[in-house]
């Protein structure tokens, strides 16, 4: 059985004040609501998660900020990341939710602001001045995107550099983004990865099961390690109960092999799980 290490390990971000620095592996609240919420939220920051991942869709950001009032940690210990929706785009909007969002967290400031989803109409310029709007004003440490595809994604680095200090997007052992790390990963900027255990598929894979196996692990502490094991890559999963919680941590301490890794990679790389109707074209 693997065991959790002392801490969990960080990545810097890139354009963000103070030297900020991300835990590599987070706790996601989605579709987490009410009491549930909160409870999962009190118990990972007990684990030691340091990471909480959120947006103002999720509805439950009231409650992630009781909890973490309730925590007794210190501010500065925790790295709290929320999300404006993708049809609240303009620089007002993106300001109001900001705030918004903040009053509900009880907090004076979210370390990573973040667009949700892109929006076909939005203006990408407008959209980015206003997020390093929220950073000149004390109100996010730092600020980046949500599920933007490759060729947005240049758009808004060539645009606006200072706001995108991170990326998240889907990413799991069943889906390539390869694409994005290679416009990420040159600048510094890390990949965070949500339904990084391909909500649950990875405890049904057989090659993840026999890896999981060889390494006295679970399939899902694999697609963890798969991914933590990655150049500036960190994930979100969303986990409610305290079980669930301390294997993920767990997941920080397996090393996979080169076999590992291989069986892995010869997995089929284009199963996406997230695609709602608003999506924008993956191949842009």
């Amino acid at each position: 059985m693997v065991a959790a290490p002392d801490s969990v390990p960080t990545l810097a971000l890139p354009q963000a004040e103070g030297g900020l620095r991300m835990p590599r592996l987070g706790l996601g609240t989605w579709p987490m609501s009410g009491a549930e919420c909160r409870r999962a939220v009190e118990s990972a920051l007990g684990l030691g998660y340091r990471h909480i991942d959120t947006a103002a869709m999720y509805g439950n950001e009231a409650e992630i900020g009781a909890a973490i009032a309730d925590s007794g940690l210190p501010r500065e210990e925790i790295f709290l990341a929320t999300k404006v929706w993708y049809d609240q785009l303009t620089p007002a909007s993106i300001r109001a939710a900001c705030e918004a969002s903040l009053r509900r967290l009880r907090l004076a400031h979210v370390d990573l602001f973040l667009i949700h989803w892109p929006h076909p109409a939005m203006d990408l310029a407008a959209a980015l001045g206003a997020l390093r709007r929220l950073k000149e004003d004390g109100l996010a440490r730092a600020t980046g995107v949500c599920n933007f595809p490759p060729g947005l994604l240049r758009r808004a680095l060539e645009i606006e550099p200072e706001a995108v200090s991170c990326l998240q997007v889907e990413y799991h052992f069943h889906l390539s983004q390869d694409r994005l790390l290679e416009i990420t990963r040159p600048r510094g900027i890390p990949l965070t990865a949500y339904a990084p255990v391909a909500k649950g598929a990875a405890e049904r894979d057989p090659v993840m099961r026999r890896i999981a196996q060889k390494h006295g692990a679970t399939p899902s502490q694999v697609a963890l390690a798969w991914l933590l094991g990655q150049d500036l890559v960190a994930a979100i999963p969303k986990a409610a109960s305290v079980s669930h919680q301390r294997a993920n941590l767990a997941a920080l301490g397996l090393r996979l092999d080169a076999e590992d890794l291989a069986a892995i990679a010869a997995l089929p790389k284009d199963r996406r799980l997230v695609d709602p109707g608003f999506v924008p074209d993956w191949q842009a």
